[in-house]
């Protein structure tokens, strides 16, 4: 009898030990998870949702490397923003790059990468045939300018500028170039209500920190808004 004592008493003492070190290491495992999960939303906008820069970076280099000259490039840059705010709130400003997003996500689809370079700039990486750029430009364009219900059922206008590059009218798949293209492009079409498809010129445009210095023969319009 003692000695089924004695052997239910070391069990139950590997028992406790094996429990006793499982307890750390399953809280180390709620701590991990956690922990990829805050790296992992670290990737993206907490406001829209959108890729931050360095991840759409990524994974536009890939939609390029994949689809070449059938990828679009695509920069968005929203007008008169800061009106919106100083009008509306920052809530309601909050509420048109939201709606933005949403847009941008719809038309960009399952294939297509978007991110959200800060403030009210957006970028994107698109496949798109050659035959079908303008029309999706089009689409595009006629998508960003439905007005925004910023709450209680008030609706703001809002208009975009948007410039595209593809590598085929650029002549390079890099993206850092593509986007050049577009950002001058982009500007070329500030507030006419219609994307701008670059050409090679628009490569050529000097540009700091992303917004272009000026194009031979032109004004600057980096301080457009």
């Amino acid at each position: 009898m003692d000695s089924v004592l004695r052997l239910h008493a070391r069990k139950g003492q590997r028992a406790l030990l094996i429990t006793t070190a499982a307890v750390p290491l399953a809280g180390w495992t709620v701590h991990a998870v956690a922990l990829h999960r805050r790296l992992a939303a670290a990737k993206r906008d907490p406001l829209t949702g959108l890729l931050r820069r360095d991840a759409y970076t990524a994974r536009a280099r890939q939609v390029l490397r994949r689809h070449g000259d059938d990828t679009a490039v695509v920069l968005v840059d929203q007008d008169h923003f800061k009106d919106i705010n100083d009008t509306h709130g920052h809530a309601a400003g909050d509420r048109v790059l939201v709606a933005t997003a949403q847009r941008l996500t719809a038309w960009a689809g399952s294939r297509g990468v978007v991110g959200r370079l800060g403030g009210d700039e957006f970028a994107l990486a698109v496949r798109i045939g050659q035959a079908r750029r303008r029309l999706r430009l089009d689409q595009l364009t006629a998508a960003l300018a439905q007005p925004v219900d910023i709450g209680d059922g008030r609706l703001v206008d809002v208009a975009v500028s948007i410039g595209a590059a593809t590598p085929d009218r650029i002549g390079t798949t890099d993206l850092e170039v593509l986007q050049r293209a577009a950002d001058a492009a982009m500007y070329d079409g500030k507030h006419t209500g219609r994307a701008v498809l670059a050409d090679r010129s628009h490569a050529t445009v000097p540009s700091v920190n992303g917004r272009r210095a000026g194009r031979p023969g032109t004004a600057s319009l980096g301080a457009a808004a």
